[in-house]
């Protein structure tokens, strides 16, 4: 393992091929997305690409779970700091640019939950691949805020406008089954098998026509590249909503394990 990917803390990083680079998300608390693993989940990818060893690169969460999502802590640091509000949104957008703009082909192997931050990377990459079981959110209107992140950028283009509006307004689940019969994953497996198949695409893609791939990966990316007036101005909204009256309700709920009370009145 070279130094560049030595340095990181809650991404461990291995090489299961010599070609293909294993980054494991890791806290011990169902992987939620801190301050520290929103700052590396940026990083990883501009190191990856730059790295001329790494032909693809396969993303996964430590144990039983891909990501619960983002971190209550830095949750309230964003609503009750504008200098955090600030910087988390350029965190936010660094990484969905960075993982669109990786030359290298991304898969995500994901079992157990897949939410929010942590969703990100899962959904962004090239192939998806997910548990059956494997439970898929995005919170963000549960929480109180816009859907930003990665949410408008691509799930239109995965499944559809009215699937998507569905999901993204509800917050409802739906488990990887679902998810790939509306388009949403690449592909679903057993949970015995996912390691393995994932693995499998990765070497795949590594030991095949690396000039080839990458050029596919990056005049497909267009269509994101496309639409990203339309992220940034999701993203804007998320963050805007940080500072107002519902996203404090939102994290009160979840904290006290009950349903949102949300104001009624909220000036549009």
């Amino acid at each position: 393992m070279t130094d560049r990917f030595a340095r990181y803390t809650r991404l461990v990083c291995d090489r299961p091929h010599p070609n293909v680079l294993r980054v494991t998300m890791t806290n011990g608390r169902m992987n939620t997305v801190d301050s520290i693993m929103a700052r590396e989940l940026i990083d990883i990818w501009r190191d990856a690409d730059q790295d001329p060893s790494v032909h693809t690169v396969l993303v996964t969460g430590a144990g039983k779970v891909f990501s619960a999502g983002g971190d209550f802590d830095a949750v309230e640091e964003v609503m009750n700091s504008f200098d955090a509000r600030a910087r988390s949104w350029k965190e936010a957008r660094d990484l969905v640019y960075n993982v669109i703009n990786c030359s290298k082909p991304v898969i995500s192997s994901m079992r157990g939950v897949a939410v929010g931050a942590g969703m990100v990377v899962g959904m962004l990459a090239d192939v998806s691949i997910a548990t059956r079981d494997c439970k898929l959110i995005d919170g963000h209107t549960r929480l109180g805020v816009a859907a930003g992140d990665h949410a408008a950028i691509i799930w239109p283009l995965l499944c559809g406008m009215a699937k998507a509006k569905y999901y993204l307004l509800t917050c409802d689940s739906l488990n990887g089954e679902e998810a790939e019969r509306i388009g949403l994953l690449s592909m679903v497996t057993d949970d015995a098998d996912l390691d393995a198949k994932a693995l499998d695409v990765a070497v795949r893609l590594a030991t095949g026509a690396q000039s080839a791939i990458r050029w596919t990966k990056y005049a497909l990316n267009n269509w994101l590249r496309q639409a990203g007036p339309i992220f940034d101005a999701s993203l804007a909204l998320e963050y805007m909503g940080f500072n107002g009256p519902e996203v404090a309700e939102g994290v009160a709920s979840f904290k006290e394990k009950r349903a949102p009370n949300f104001p009624g009145n909220v000036p549009l």
